[in-house]
């Protein structure tokens, strides 16, 4: 076996774990796969022959390559900070949208939304760190800081991602089992369990943009609710609870990607009334972070 060959073996036992790290700090398998496919490059191009730990090496590559999209689509993209669009979206490639939807429930759609709001080296600092312990004097040089600056980079982020609840703890998880509860039913098209979770008097208000043509904007009882649940139902396999301006509140991100965000008010162990946010504007100004 020729060195090449040797190095693409050695590449192939690190592949997974690197489509791994490159898939939470892009948010897309596309993007994921061609940062892998950069970090092999790379390392087919270097003497790697006095590297005594191969995949901090080929980590610390790939999260070089990953900070450098990051920073491509923030400097190409009209869009303000926090609404981050991968680039498979705007150049059209595709992938296995299944794949894709098994990567993106293993992560968790409200933590792939709320890093995509992240500082490209915010997000970096906190992935590496905190969900794959790499070191902050290892994670400085990545991202051009120092190790305190690296660990200032990651607290920061990390905040983001917990978010600031304003409901008090027992009421938060008494109102996560109710959404949860109406989600479940949703995804199993179950109208009893839906009935069980809703007020008589439940109302439903919307932006336009996240209804078909000639749906009302405004809905009422749970019965019209109901039926209304039931013929998106498949939005509700790409819905997940998450903390929405300090509630429990409910993010629908296809693929990771946020589409819809349901603010919620829950009132004695039902939901009273729900508003859909589809506006990329309104979006933007909501404070996201993941339910601990």
């Amino acid at each position: 076996m020729d060195r090449h060959d040797l190095l693409a073996e050695r590449f192939e036992a690190h592949r997974g774990h690197l489509l791994t790290v490159a898939y939470r700090m892009l948010s897309s398998l596309s993007d994921a796969e061609d940062a892998v496919q950069e970090t092999w490059l790379r390392l087919s191009r270097s003497d790697v022959s006095g590297v005594e730990n191969l995949a901090g090496w080929l980590t610390a590559v790939v999260a070089r390559v990953c900070l450098d999209l990051l920073r491509s689509r923030r400097a190409r993209l009209d869009e303000p900070v926090g609404w981050d669009v991968p680039e498979s979206i705007t150049s059209g490639r595709q992938t296995d949208p299944e794949h894709e939807a098994v990567m993106a429930d293993s992560v968790g759609r409200a933590l792939l939304v709320v890093l995509a709001r992240l500082a490209p080296a915010e997000r970096i600092a906190f992935v590496l760190h905190d969900m794959f312990a790499v070191p902050f004097d290892e994670i400085a040089p990545i991202v051009g800081r120092s190790p305190v600056t690296a660990k200032k980079l990651a607290s920061r982020a990390r905040q983001r991602v917990k978010g600031t609840a304003v409901t008090p703890s027992a009421d938060l998880a008494w109102h996560r089992q109710v959404v949860n509860a109406f989600l479940d039913a949703a995804r199993g098209r179950d109208i009893n369990g839906l009935l069980a979770v809703l007020d008589p008097g439940v109302v439903r208000r919307a932006d336009a943009a996240a209804l078909p043509v000639g749906v009302p904007t405004e809905i009422r009882g749970a019965r019209a609710v109901v039926e209304e649940t039931l013929l998106l139902s498949q939005r509700a396999r790409f819905a997940e609870a998450a903390l929405v301006n300090g509630t429990v509140g409910v993010v629908v991100a296809p693929y990771g990607r946020l589409l819809l965000v349901l603010v919620l008010t829950v009132e004695k162990g039902r939901i009273a009334e729900y508003e859909v946010i589809a506006d990329p504007a309104r979006l933007h100004h909501l404070d996201l972070a993941v339910l601990g």
